[in-house]
């Protein structure tokens, strides 16, 4: 079946447009794409692929000479690209001793003169034709999807910076996290830099249990509601997040405050202990603090902050018996004994969470997620990011994330210093039961575990992402110290019998 096509149509006023044009491509395209550039001598060509390299680049300086008499050159950018001039070949064969399918096997490729390559080229190709038109320029693109769904997503931001006095912002990738979102940054002249959250209101996916979606059932964020009325209440308490400058809600676009670019690593990646120890002070405070049930986000929309219930908490453990033991057992699954027992333990533990301390749990408290801020004075220093999953739950959960930060290993000296750091901050508040937090925090810990080293597995599996698979040891790690637990007894031992919980699994 033949793909449904797309043509958009820019009018460019000067060679300014045809930059930022160059500019908002390098944001669009992803590995696998090829971008050809037609029209002719002097329409534009050779500025927008400059433009489209040097952002990739993200540098302005980026000598990026048109490939004319070597017709490819290669740059190793925030994605491999190689620019391609087909002016002087003699035949369409030649583009397979160029290396244009090693080119897309893992980035980008940035052809002009296509015309030369007759048939060649991937039937995906995106075309782009640039024309004079009066005094400026019109640029014709005609893609098919995906490709064509990314460059319309790619306007509509355009078209948001435009409508909200932003008009010839430069944007710059910043990253994009394991969802749908993306984020910018959105430079000016003599104005802060922001950032601009991309994230696009996500469908329900299919029924996996009792009639529900996955989403419905974690209680996941599928759209930026959640996001702003969980920053604004962060805020509202005295919390480092960024403020929301603007936003169209329905469109999942939003531009907020950059927090800045220093974390809680060095430059080797290993934990900065001043950085970690101040951050487990900000958790402490935020846990003693009461948050609503129920935000106003608009006067349309109020966003009631979900529990993180016994649901969502057995479904993310049962990740080890679905991914996790059948990888240990090469492709041999539990037994019906045991996924029985397993998933009885688990409703033993969680109903040992009963009398828990429960409060605003962020979900993702962790290195990637926190921002450190010099200038600032106390927990104020501490930036706080991607909480639009956060829900009602035990506080010991978050005190899990960062100790047991499944990225980077934190060790046990420095995890004993930050659990008394915790400890007794709370106990200076007042009413704090240790030992009931304590029991809590080991259940969470062995939870997470549970959950994430089933995950890595499914990352590597299902979704061909094997680079996870390096925190396997970190996260077993992480289940042992649960274990130590007198409460985690039951999940010890099956584990033992099932023979998973090792360090050297």
């Amino acid at each position: 079946m033949t793909e449904a096509v797309q043509t958009f149509t820019l009018t460019l006023a000067g060679e300014a447009d045809t930059i930022r044009l160059g500019e908002d491509l390098a944001l669009a395209l992803k590995p696998g794409d090829c971008l050809a550039l037609s029209g002719d001598l002097g329409a534009g060509k050779s500025t927008l692929a400059r433009a489209f390299l040097r952002a990739m680049a993200n540098d302005p300086y980026l000598e990026a000479p048109s490939p004319t008499f070597t017709l490819v050159q290669s740059y190793d950018l925030r994605l491999p690209v190689a620019h391609f001039d087909l002016y002087r070949i003699a035949d369409p064969s030649e583009l397979d001793e160029l290396g244009l399918d090693e080119a897309l096997d893992h980035g980008v490729a940035l052809i002009e003169w296509p015309e030369m390559a007759g048939n060649a080229l991937p039937k995906n190709a995106i075309r782009l034709r640039l024309e004079q038109d009066g005094e400026g320029r019109r640029a014709t693109v005609i893609a098919s999807e995906p490709q064509a769904g990314r460059i319309a997503r790619n306007r509509l931001i355009r078209a948001f910076l435009d409508g909200h006095d932003h008009a010839g912002a430069a944007r710059r990738h910043l990253t994009g996290d394991a969802s749908t979102r993306a984020y910018e940054y959105i430079i000016e002249a003599d104005k802060p830099r922001l950032i601009l959250m991309d994230a696009p209101r996500q469908p329900d996916g299919p029924p996996i249990r009792d009639g529900k979606p996955y989403s419905q059932i974690a209680h996941l964020a599928e759209d930026v509601y959640p996001f702003v009325a969980i920053a604004r209440t962060l805020k509202a308490q005295g919390l480092a997040a960024p403020e929301i400058y603007d936003g169209d809600y329905e469109a999942g676009l939003l531009l907020i405050e950059d927090l800045g670019t220093e974390g809680v690593l060095d430059g080797q990646g290993k934990p900065i202990p001043e950085r970690y120890r101040e951050s487990v002070a900000c958790l402490a405070h935020l846990h003693s603090m009461q948050f609503p049930r129920e935000i106003r986000v608009t006067d349309r929309h109020v966003h009631r902050i979900p529990d993180y219930d016994a649901g969502v908490m057995k479904m993310e453990a049962e990740l080890t018996l679905d991914w996790h033991l059948p990888w240990k057992r090469d492709g041999k699954g539990a037994t019906d004994e045991e996924r029985a027992d397993y998933l009885a333990i688990w409703d033993g533990l969680i109903a040992e969470l009963a009398n828990a301390e429960t409060n605003l749990v962020l979900r993702d408290f962790h290195s990637p997620n926190i921002i450190w801020r010099p200038e600032a004075q106390g927990i104020d220093r501490v930036g706080l990011i991607d909480f639009q999953d956060a829900m009602i739950g035990p506080t010991a959960y978050d005190l899990v994330s960062i100790v047991q930060d499944a990225r980077v290993t934190i060790e046990r000296d420095l995890v004993d210093v930050m659990m008394a750091d915790y400890v007794t901050l709370r106990h200076v508040q007042g009413g704090f039961d240790e030992a009931n937090f304590r029991k809590a925090w080991a259940i969470m810990a062995a939870q997470r575990a549970s959950k994430l080293n089933g995950l890595w597995v499914r990352l590597w599996k299902r979704d061909g992402k094997d680079g996870y698979m390096k925190h396997m040891p970190r996260t077993l790690w992480h289940l042992q110290v649960a274990f130590e637990h007198e409460a985690l007894a039951p999940l010890r031992e099956w584990c033992a019998r099932a023979g998973i919980g090792t360090v050297e699994s």
